[in-house]
């Protein structure tokens, strides 16, 4: 998912050098699809960096795997009663990955493209996707304390899990802070004290193909109820806990989130950066990735 619009970062963070090389962190996320055995990936952009993006990628991923470019357009699957669209954000996380639709036949993995996974995570999802059953669905879980910034707040899924490691609850907490030695969660009336080692969801999915008839109904059920507020967002973890409370499915909490980063403010960039260089000089990834 390419299309957000980086307003904290202040530029396209998505398409941004951070390699030695000048790699985005989404070459990075590819490279590691690519040798985990996945064959197709998608790019959920929107129309103003499509040829930037097209133009960037598919010369370095023309034969080794299906690429698939979809626009995430603010009228896309919104019901005729509620267009034209008055908004200038896009509609989330569920809404970018249901306008891949078209072009996804079977199981698939969600990422953003800002954020590193590290390879664990493709492996750990490649593995489930061998064995579950069409009900079945995955998040790959990372620990909070370790998915913060030193620069500002950030928005984070929290998960809560039952003795089998299936996911039971996730709430979507916009605004976590490091306070007086705490991890807070900032609310419009409250604070909350987060657990520092629980799970959260860092938009590492991996979905069977019948998901996208519970977010299509579920998509429309938002627009209708949020169709006066342009800054609302249809998260995925709205979506699960949906799936979830429904009985519609389950999700397992898979544990390949072993090494995480990303960019939300601009003064991320250089650990960013530095920490692409540590595993690129301990042999993770070659200096030039194509």
């Amino acid at each position: 998912m390419a299309a957000g619009m980086g307003s904290r970062y202040g530029g396209i963070k998505q398409i941004d050098g951070f390699g030695p090389g000048g790699e985005t962190i989404m070459d990075y996320s590819l490279f590691d699809c690519i040798r985990e055995g996945f064959g197709q990936v998608v790019f959920v952009v929107r129309e103003e960096i499509l040829d930037t993006v097209r133009n960037m990628f598919l010369p370095k991923l023309q034969g080794k795997v299906k690429v698939d470019f979809v626009i995430q357009s603010l009228d896309k699957f919104v019901p005729p009663a509620y267009q034209p669209v008055n908004r200038k954000k896009p509609w989330g996380t569920t809404h970018a990955m249901l306008c891949g639709r078209e072009v996804i036949n079977g199981p698939f993995a969600v990422i953003n493209a800002d954020d590193f996974y590290g390879r664990e995570a493709f492996a750990s999802l490649a593995q489930f996707f061998k064995t579950a059953p069409p009900h079945e669905h995955a998040m790959v879980g990372y620990t909070l304390r370790n998915v913060l910034s030193d620069h500002g707040s950030v928005s984070r899924g929290v998960a809560q899990a039952d003795a089998a490691g299936f996911l039971v609850s996730m709430t979507e907490h916009t605004t976590i802070v490091h306070e007086h030695g705490k991890i807070i969660s900032k609310l419009k009336d409250d604070a909350v004290v987060l657990d520092p080692v629980a799970p959260v969801s860092m938009n590492c999915w991996g979905f069977q193909a019948e998901v996208f008839d519970l977010a299509e109904k579920m998509f429309h059920e938002f627009v209708a109820a949020n169709h006066h507020n342009p800054g609302a967002e249809f998260y995925i973890a709205l979506l699960v806990t949906e799936l979830i409370e429904r009985k519609l499915g389950k999700v397992k909490i898979l544990p390949g989130g072993k090494t995480w980063f990303g960019v939300t403010y601009q003064e991320d960039k250089q650990a960013v950066s530095s920490r692409i260089r540590d595993l690129v000089q301990r042999g993770d990834y070659p200096p030039k990735l194509w």
